[in-house]
């Protein structure tokens, strides 16, 4: 098996959670907090994808799905442009809203597409590619991957513990 192989299997287990946590969720239980100072499940859903989308597209040398093909207009998030969820207040969390899960997997779908497209294109040797100079030492396209399976999977799991934890004590 190759590497890109095994990266590739990654994302596509963070797809299988992030629909297991989305489907057949009504908007009231994406969109609700466990308490005040928590991430909804919209939120972790959006906030995963859009480091993907971020991490990729730079990678990739391409535009990022969210403005490429018209996320950010469909969203229509109270927020900078080009907001990720890093470094999020309390009250940003809030504002990541949505009317449908639909529109979560819509847009987690087609940035999963380009990642997959991306990763399976990929051969062996380009996984040691220099993508950020700015650590020590300097990080390889491959940890760059690895990071943000890392990452998003954290959070798919902690969806999936919101959803759980909202089900059991809300009656959703």
């Amino acid at each position: 098996m190759k590497a890109t192989d095994v990266i590739a299997d990654g994302f596509g287990r963070i797809r299988e959670i992030v629909h297991e946590v989305v489907t057949g969720a009504p908007p009231e239980l994406l969109n609700a907090r466990v308490d005040p100072a928590a991430n909804s499940v919209t939120w972790l859903v959006w906030h995963l994808t859009r480091i993907q989308d971020d991490h990729i597209a730079d990678a990739a040398g391409t535009e990022q799905v969210w403005d490429s093909e018209g996320w950010s207009e469909r969203f229509a998030l109270p927020l900078p442009a080009g907001s990720t969820g890093y470094g999020h207040s309390s009250r940003d969390v809030y504002t990541v809203r949505v009317d449908s899960g639909e529109l979560l997997l819509g847009y987690f779908d087609a940035v999963h597409e380009r990642t997959a497209r991306f990763v399976r294109g990929l051969a062996a040797a380009e996984l040691d590619r220099v993508v950020d100079e700015r650590w020590d030492p300097p990080v390889t396209l491959g940890v760059r991957l690895v990071s943000v399976l890392e990452d998003d999977l954290q959070h798919a799991g902690q969806a999936a513990f919101v959803r759980g934890v909202l089900e059991r004590d809300r009656g959703f």
